[in-house]
């Protein structure tokens, strides 16, 4: 199981070279997995069909009992089925469908594999949390399905639609599988399922949240505008993920959560009010529209409604029905789809107004046509009229809730009756007045696909006593009441088929009527659930922008009191009601008097900023603080710590030196007098409500402090340092989610100062006609000697030559030349001595950083240029890369991130030991060496280019101009 699921993401990977290599054949190379998937499937269906099931586990998180669980039963068999046969006959098609030119045809691809393989995953899921993972992860592709047409504002609309109701629903179902996954004491669903939690309102909420993200995925109302507006997306994708995949996702989890929860008080008035309403406007709505995809969209909708109301009503006979007209639906729905991309591309238009004579033209096409729309209006001999005959009987003989229902479904079947006729109509037939469409001739190859969806669906519906056995399995998970139904063609005369004969007769009522239907239609059109969604949005942005303006005026003081009061007030309030200090431990000043000092210089330094009114001086007295703070580490023993925050001040200050050129001098806030006053006890405050808050924190302390347990762990494993061994070992998640946010953090802000593409313009001399940025903003002196006469005599940095020779500093030249490389070394040592002497990849990726902004700040931008000629995203990537790689690494021991020791001898070194834990680190310190350059090439060199380009001192972009000579 779990191979299947990892070679369609591994395929979807390869999509893009593929593509690129073979054009549209590389589609048939795509369809190998699901391929396998259903051969895999048809092999396991005499398992499935017998109650029994295959089962795989990975242990996710143990200790909160997650797991990676898949389960093939009766149900995930059909699900499965479906979602990679369908899935494999979808991608063959798209190689007729689409032409070696489509644009973005390999991202496409990938999309489309890669969601075969969530769906595949989702329907084996025997986890809560595994399920929602490959739940969003369906979301997420089917919003790049439906967003592939990006130029087009409508696509992208469409997409983000249904990307916030699904995920909205997503979102919603998740709390609810926490609180089942609580109240049932696992998240196994099987596990569930078997023995279900006791109904409680904390249950029955948990119901609710669930079915709130079923629905949503299934386009249930009110959750049904996104699913029409996703006929954006390509034909192939609309078979695919609206017919047979994705929207059967929230039908499953009815049906799968249905023999545990179907009793539990809210469930029935929610599914079947909900479904026979969408079943009822979907229907009544597809009567009017002309595009074709839009009448099998809301068809669409109609018949997901019904499949809803089927799966949730919770008796045996009704969920066999359910899973029939499931596996009838998906044979009708998909090809039907696939048929209208056939009609489109022959004659270019889906509109059913300008189609005609087409079945003339296209008589194959027309016949597969006509067998997948006479199966979706239940006309026997097709699996469709099985399917709904199976459905009529279930509620006939059901509850009083289930007659009711009865009652809509027959309404419903009506109007499905109707516009079956209509798309047929539309699509195939010759209309008065209208001139015979011109169309071009359809290979086999494209018809193929849906014609074997159709033909089964023919097959199936004589032969559906060949499913009853696997259907029959999944339907006695439910209590048996009186004598089971079995699936036949034929059940004899009765009121189910005299139902079926009346809606029939309905439907070709309406649609003998259709231009009176038509107008009556839209005369009592509600608003549309999409303009409803439209306004909300817009209603939404305006509020958000008035609370902006209200609250963001601009000031950072403001906004940092804000916070500070806000902070302030809840923990006063919770320190006064609760009282935590009574029987607390006295809290010591200090444990060395030298330490009380340094901590009043850095308050000192921390009030001083409150009181200045130039920016370098605050920057200064910023600094200060934080050397302060690496001064009391140094004091408590924790060198670090103290090396890290040292570095990571020096840094600090260095960029905001940088930024500070492009800023006024002074702060120009006007503050009143007021304000000024409150400044100094509103920080006092603040900080003495933090001091009290750690201390009741630390003085709750009940359990033993694991640091004891550390410092022993890593004396076993025969090292000395512990907070490098706890960064890159116990800890090594924590460190892998910080590098990750930090190399995002970098890479959004300095995105910022590029604006357009982070890679604009050269970083050669030549391209300089005039002076450099350092010189541009200074006064000559006509004291010091100029030109060539004070310049060194031999040159110490790389682009010297580009400084202005009265603003050389031959002193900081030589120690930026001296110091570098040893720098560079430094770093390396503080590396790979992290074992067992202060250091870590983290403050060895600074200390290199360093190195690199001395040579900017010596030699300016052409200099940084020549220190660092590659770009800062090749560390940053490789760095994720190989930290990534290396956790990933330890799933050869069953565990992420597991570490492994290499002992060896070399002849002139001796013995000697290479963990994963040091590669790493070295992971860490190339991204943070990334992260480093990034910022400095941004605030640095970037702005330098900004101020040069403003001055009209850099060549023009075709490269630069002659006889320019740098200064």
């Amino acid at each position: 199981m779990i191979a299947l699921i990892v070679a369609h993401f591994a395929l979807a990977a390869c999509a893009g070279p593929l593509v690129h290599r073979l054009g549209r054949r590389a589609f048939v190379v795509l369809a190998l997995p699901p391929a396998a998937a259903t051969v895999w499937a048809l092999t396991r269906w005499s398992t499935a069909a017998s109650g029994g099931a295959d089962t795989w586990s990975w242990q996710w998180i143990p200790d909160y009992g997650v797991a990676l669980d898949l389960r093939l039963d009766a149900l995930a068999e059909l699900m499965v089925l479906l979602a990679a046969g369908v899935g494999a006959l979808v991608l063959l098609y798209c190689a007729s469908y689409f032409t070696d030119d489509t644009p973005q045809l390999g991202r496409f691809a990938g999309n489309l594999l890669a969601f075969a393989g969530a769906m595949l995953a989702l329907v084996l899921a025997d986890d809560l949390i595994t399920l929602y993972v490959f739940w969003e992860l369906t979301t997420v592709f089917s919003y790049l399905l439906i967003g592939h047409g990006s130029e087009h504002r409508h696509s992208r609309r469409s997409a983000l639609q249904a990307l916030v109701v699904t995920t909205f629903g997503g979102l919603a179902m998740l709390v609810g599988f926490l609180i089942l996954g609580q109240a049932a004491g696992t998240y196994r669903i099987s596990a569930i399922v078997a023995d279900p939690p006791e109904t409680t309102l904390a249950v029955s909420v948990a119901v609710v949240l669930v079915l709130c993200g079923a629905l949503s995925k299934s386009a249930i109302w009110p959750f049904s505008m996104w699913l029409p507006n996703a006929m954006a997306a390509p034909t192939p994708v609309s078979a695919y993920l609206h017919a047979a995949a994705m929207v059967k996702a929230g039908v499953y989890l009815v049906a799968r959560l249905a023999p545990a929860f179907a009793d539990v008080p809210v469930w029935k008035p929610v599914v079947l009010v909900l479904g026979g309403a969408t079943m009822l406007l979907g229907g009544w709505r597809a009567l009017r529209l002309n595009d074709l995809k839009l009448v099998l969209a809301y068809g669409t909708v109609s018949q997901l409604g019904f499949l809803t109301l089927l799966a949730g009503t919770g008796n045996r006979d009704a969920a066999l029905a359910a899973a029939a007209m499931i596996l009838g639906h998906a044979l009708f729905k998909a090809p039907l789809f696939l048929v209208t991309g056939i009609v489109d591309h022959a004659a270019g238009t889906r509109d059913l107004r300008e189609l005609s004579g087409v079945g003339r033209s296209l008589p194959y096409v027309a016949g597969v046509g006509a067998l997948a729309a006479a199966s979706m209006a239940a006309l026997p001999p097709l699996l469709g009229f099985a399917a709904k005959e199976a459905a009529f009987e279930a509620l006939l003989h059901g509850s009083a809730a289930d007659r009711w229902a009865l009652a809509v479904v027959v309404a419903g079947s009506a109007l499905t009756t109707a516009y079956s006729l209509r798309f047929l109509w539309g699509a195939f037939a010759r209309k008065p007045g209208v001139p015979e469409t011109p169309v071009h001739r359809v290979g086999w190859a494209f018809l193929a696909p849906p014609a074997l969806l159709a033909a089964l669906g023919l097959l199936l519906g004589p032969g559906v006593g060949w499913t009853d056995r696997l259907l029959g399995a999944y339907a006695d998970t439910f209590p048996a009441e009186g004598k089971p139904y079995h699936l036949a063609l034929w059940h004899g005369f009765g009121t189910a088929l005299l139902l079926s004969a009346l809606a029939w007769a309905a439907g070709a009522v309406l649609f003998l009527g259709r231009a009176h239907v038509t107008r009556l239609s839209r005369r009592i059109a509600w608003p549309t659930a999409d303009s409803v969604f439209g306004h909300l949005l817009l209603g939404q942005e305006r509020l958000a922008l008035q609370v902006t303006g209200f609250i963001q005026r601009g000031s950072l003081s403001v906004y940092l009191a804000t916070t500070l009061l806000v902070m302030l007030a809840g923990q006063l309030t919770v320190l006064v009601v609760d009282t935590p200090w009574n029987g607390a431990v006295r809290p010591r000043l200090w444990d060395n008097p030298l330490q009380g000092a340094v901590a009043a210089l850095t308050c000192a330094a921390a009030l001083l900023c409150l009181t200045v009114r130039r920016r370098m001086k605050a920057v200064v007295l910023a600094g200060l603080t934080g050397y302060g703070t690496a001064l009391l580490f140094v004091v408590q023993g924790a060198p670090d710590l103290a090396l890290t925050q040292f570095c990571v001040e020096t840094v600090s200050m260095i960029v905001f030196v940088l930024v500070l050129r492009r800023m006024p001098v002074h702060f120009h806030e006007t503050v009143s007098t007021w304000r000024r006053a409150a400044r100094i006890p509103t920080a006092l405050a603040a900080a003495a409500t933090v001091g009290v808050g750690m201390w009741v924190a630390a003085a709750a302390r009940t359990a033993e402090p694991a640091g004891a347990a550390m410092v022993r762990e890593v004396a076993d494993h025969g090292l000395k340092d512990v907070v490098a061994t706890i960064l890159v070992d116990l800890r090594a998640w924590d460190t892998m989610g910080e590098s990750a946010v930090l190399a995002a953090a970098a890479i959004g802000v300095t995105s910022l100062i590029y604006l357009h593409r982070r890679s604009e313009g050269t970083m050669v001399q030549e391209e300089l006609r005039g002076r450099t940025a350092w010189s541009l903003s200074a006064h000559h002196s006509s004291r010091l000697p100029q030109g060539d006469d004070a310049a060194p005599e031999r040159g110490w940095l790389a682009a010297g030559a580009t400084l202005a020779p009265e603003h050389r500093s031959i002193v900081f030249e030589v120690v930026a030349r001296l110091l570098f490389h040893p720098i560079l070394v430094l770093s390396v040592y503080l590396l790979f001595c992290a074992e067992s002497l202060p250091g870590g990849g983290f403050v060895a990726g600074l200390v290199a950083g360093l190195a690199l902004i001395t040579r900017y700040l010596a030699g300016g931008r052409f200099e940084l240029a020549q220190a660092a000629p590659l770009q800062p995203g090749l560390f940053t990537g490789l760095g994720l890369f190989i930290s990534t790689g290396v956790g990933l690494l330890g799933l050869a021991e069953g565990t992420v991130l597991h570490a492994f020791t290499y002992y060896g001898h070399l002849p002139v070194f001796g013995d000697y030991h290479l963990s994963t834990s040091v590669l790493f680190d070295f992971g860490v310190y190339l991204l943070v060496l990334g992260v480093v350059l990034d910022i400095v090439r941004a605030l640095g060199a970037k702005i330098d280019r900004q101020i040069e380009r403003a001055a009209g001192v850099l060549a023009p972009e075709g490269g630069p101009e002659a006889g320019g000579t740098p200064r």
